[in-house]
């Protein structure tokens, strides 16, 4: 691991090899090497590097949009009472349907990513985050698909 002593300081390649990984996670080192016109050994390494010093938390898959038919995906906007922001995200985060949570400026404190396997389920979450003591006001609207 890359100590706050000695930070590892990103570059260009480094940017362009987590752009690419982001379209395709499961990019091989040679294709990888190809794509930057670098060798394998150079991206090795800096895939070494970005993993240990926490660039790249992970590598994942993207499911096709069939794959999850029945799953319902949301956006939810949250507004937080005062300053019981950290109670509530500590709260939301115990919530395993909130795939991601953002805080933001304007007139929402906080924005979820909601995905359930059923409306039943949705409507559960929805009334969980509502429930939440710190919650003031909450709106929420389904995705219906991805363009």
């Amino acid at each position: 691991m890359y100590s706050s002593a000695h930070p590892y300081l990103y570059d260009d390649l480094d940017r362009q090899l987590i752009s690419i990984l982001r379209k395709d996670g499961r990019a091989s080192i040679s294709k990888l090497a190809q794509l930057l016109d670098v060798s394998r050994g150079t991206i090795q390494n800096r895939l070494d590097r970005l993993v240990s010093s926490g660039a790249i938390l992970g590598f994942t898959i993207r499911a096709h949009e069939q794959i999850e038919s029945n799953v319902v995906r949301a956006i939810m906007l949250i507004e937080v009472v005062g300053r019981s922001t950290t109670q509530v995200i500590n709260k939301l985060r115990g919530i395993p349907q909130l795939e991601k949570l953002h805080t933001t400026n304007g007139a929402w404190d906080l924005v979820a990513d909601i995905r359930a396997t059923s409306l039943e389920e949705f409507d559960k979450v929805l009334r969980e985050v509502r429930s939440i003591e710190g919650v003031l006001n909450s709106e929420t609207s389904i995705l219906l698909s991805t363009v």
